[in-house]
């Protein structure tokens, strides 16, 4: 079997089959692993004769003169046709605005750069395409702000963590109104919250946000039914349920128990639906509305959750790779009549994500009411589960024979398996982009920004075969301009800001497309140091958002006292001389971390503990910094010291499962809070000030 024709498949279907390590050093994607990768992108490669069929299909996919359905463009420029028609071929613009613009191909074929900016219908010699003109950059701060040098500060939050009374043993979205409008009344613009993708119904024990059942839909644990269909409504479901001693019970643990809590809320759901539809409702309009709104995308994930239930319900795999192969198209007559027989159920879920629909929408409005410029910025998780409603429903648009990953690290040696799949990029342009639209519709929908988890993984993602370990796995290239130009267009169409989270290794030239696009990357103060020597205020850049750490990281405080660092050592995820080595270092940054802070005659005045004045210090640096937005996660707000996630656990550590002290709508009233956010606020006073 040639090698050479392998890897000529491979180029073809945009794997790397070349690429740099963290380290600077160049890997090679050994033979056996670029023919399973590439068989899990739908390209057989088992054999010579596979590889060849493979090869030319590939060949007549590219060399095809018929347009795909949606092409993209930025404003002002041409687009190049000359592959599909002959210069000077006429063609007409359809406008969404009704309008039509009639004009010709020039000299070299371009379409001239005189389309407005939207999806606009383009007819050329008997094909037809959507062209999406793209803005020059997104939606920014300094638009929202309406200040060109914006110095805005908000919170971020894991809405899980949230308290309220009443609310079941974990946050939703009730307590996310109430932290809105006290944040919002200290002057945060805006308040960044953990992804809320739909999860699994059927299983309360998978839990992590960044590994959803789909993106397109909500998770409806979080809703707050009281505040949509009123309070009597939820007594009267409590009652009916004789929930009110358990849901009281799950409140008071110290940790979230999510089997119980969802097990609960699913129940108390379930009882206010029956109400619900038996009755006369006023908001039964509105629920037929929605439904009738979100179309064939809402029937189908409702579809695939009631059809999880059923097999759950007769211990059959849940898995839809798994499925009898009629249950596995979204389209057959056998799911037809499932749903016809099961209409109540698939009601049910989509009486669910209506109400956190309704719910998200009334959080959002809280927050801009507060006087928060952009509100809610919305997570979205950088894939999902490849046994998931997404895949299932997009299933020529999502790899569900491969998961996404990392290659092996200095700080991760076997590398790192995600467990969710992602989009393909041959699927994408083979359906005009629909599912990536769609996603950034759905997650644009009730925010004023949106933080993509991974930003990288518009350029490409390091992909491994289901079963493989992370290291057989190959970088998977993407169409990033044309994913650029999307986003930056719904950002605009949705005046909402664009925070990528561009830790880790980056492609070259990935960030300056982000900057150009006025797209914020991500600086985060415990990484901004060079061995232990942290980057002086002046030099974080004005084209990234400043924060102190991340959900995956320490917070602050913890960072301090090494608490990552125990439980890295008492799980045995380090050796004994790796945890000295370890400690050493750490105190090696803290000397550095106070001498940089030290550079401030104010800090460090008070004669109050000394990780409570790093914090508060801290705090002060980052608002002072040129970062058009500072992020100060609720925790470091607080002063906690357990961090909501350690990676490379899954049970060992309570991850995602952490409840914040005190309820929404007091925590920023505590001294320590108080004080922090007086520190932030005036210190984005005075940069804006000295920057002006």
């Amino acid at each position: 079997m040639s090698d050479a024709q392998l890897e000529i498949l491979a180029s073809r279907a945009g794997l790397a089959v070349d690429w740099i390590d963290a380290n600077g050093r160049p890997q090679k994607v050994a033979p056996s692993v670029l023919r399973n990768v590439l068989t899990g992108l739908g390209h057989p490669a088992g054999s010579a004769q596979e590889i060849d069929a493979s090869l030319l299909q590939l060949q007549a996919v590219q060399q095809t003169h018929r347009l795909p359905p949606l092409m993209t463009v930025d404003l002002g420029a041409g687009l190049d046709l000359a592959r599909y028609f002959e210069p000077q071929t006429p063609c007409e613009i359809h406008l969404e605005d009704g309008s039509r613009i009639s004009l010709k191909l020039d000299a070299d074929a371009l379409l001239p750069g005189l389309i407005p900016v939207g999806y606009q219908h383009v007819s050329i010699d008997g094909q037809t395409f959507t062209l999406a003109v793209a803005p020059a950059r997104c939606y920014s701060v300094a638009d929202a702000v309406d200040n060109p040098i914006p110095r805005a500060w908000g919170l971020s939050v894991q809405l899980y963590g949230l308290r309220r009374p009443g609310d079941g043993g974990f946050g939703d979205t009730q307590a996310l109104e109430d932290l809105a409008r006290v944040a919002g009344e200290r002057g945060a613009e805006a308040l960044a919250i953990s992804p809320l993708h739909a999860m699994f119904s059927n299983d309360t024990q998978r839990y992590s946000p960044y590994s959803p059942s789909s993106r397109l839909f909500l998770n409806s644990l979080y809703c707050a039914p009281g505040t949509i269909l009123g309070e009597r409504a939820l007594r009267t479901a409590i009652d009916a349920t004789g929930l009110a001693i358990e849901l009281k019970t799950l409140e008071e643990r110290p940790l979230i128990d999510w089997p119980a809590a969802a097990e609960a809320k699913h129940r108390l759901l379930q009882a206010l639906y029956d109400g619900f539809v038996q009755g006369e409702h006023p908001l039964h309009e509105d629920f037929s509305s929605f439904r009738h709104a979100a179309g064939e995308a809402l029937e189908n994930h409702c579809r695939f959750e009631a059809m999880q239930e059923a097999r759950v319900a007769n211990g059959e795999n849940p898995d839809w790779r798994e499925w009898p192969e009629p249950w596995r198209d979204p389209r057959s007559a056998e799911l037809a009549a499932f749903a016809e027989e099961n209409a109540g159920r698939i009601g049910f879920f989509a009486f669910c994500q209506w109400l956190i629909t309704r719910c998200l929408e009334r959080a959002q409005t809280a927050a801009r009411a507060s006087g928060m410029s952009i509100g809610l910025i919305a997570d979205l998780a950088v894939g999902a589960d490849g046994g998931g409603s997404q895949a299932w429903s997009r299933q020529d648009e999502l790899l569900a024979a491969l998961t996404v990953g990392a290659p092996p690290d200095i700080l991760n040696r076997s590398g790192q398996g995600w467990g969710i799949s992602a989009f393909s990029p041959e699927g994408l342009v083979r359906n005009g982009f629909r599912a990536f639209i769609e996603m950034l519709r759905a997650n644009f929908a009730h925010s004023g920004g949106l933080r993509i988890d991974h930003v990288m993984g518009l350029q490409r993602l390091w992909v491994i075969p289901n079963g493989s370990p992370p290291a057989d796995g190959a970088y998977l290239y993407y169409p990033v301009d044309d994913l650029l130009r999307l986003l930056t267009l719904e950002s605009h169409r949705h005046q909402a800001i664009v925070l990528g989270e561009d830790l880790g290794t980056v492609p070259d030239g990935l960030r300056d497309k982000l900057i150009a696009r006025s797209m914020l990357g991500m600086r985060v103060l415990l990484f901004e140091q060079d061995n232990t020597l942290f980057k002086p205020i002046l030099d974080w850049p004005d084209n990234a958002l400043a924060t102190t750490s991340t959900h995956d990281l320490p917070t602050l405080i913890g960072w301090w006292h090494g608490r990552d660092i125990d439980w890295n050592a008492r799980l045995g995820l380090v050796d004994a001389s790796g945890e000295i080595e370890w400690r050493q270092h750490r105190e090696r940054e803290r000397e550095g971390l106070r001498r940089a802070l030290s550079q401030d005659p104010q800090n460090f005045r008070e004669e109050s503990h000394e990780a409570d004045q790093v914090l508060d210090a801290s705090v002060r640096f980052l608002g002072h910094t040129r970062a058009p937005l500072v992020l100060l996660p609720l925790e470091d707000a607080l002063g906690v010291e357990q961090q909501a996630n350690l990676p490379g656990t899954i049970d060992t550590h309570p991850n995602w499962s952490r409840r914040l002290p005190g309820y929404s709508e007091a925590l920023l009233d505590g001294d320590d809070a108080a004080r922090r956010l007086e520190l932030l606020a005036c210190a984005r006073l005075q940069a804006a000030e000295r920057d002006r």
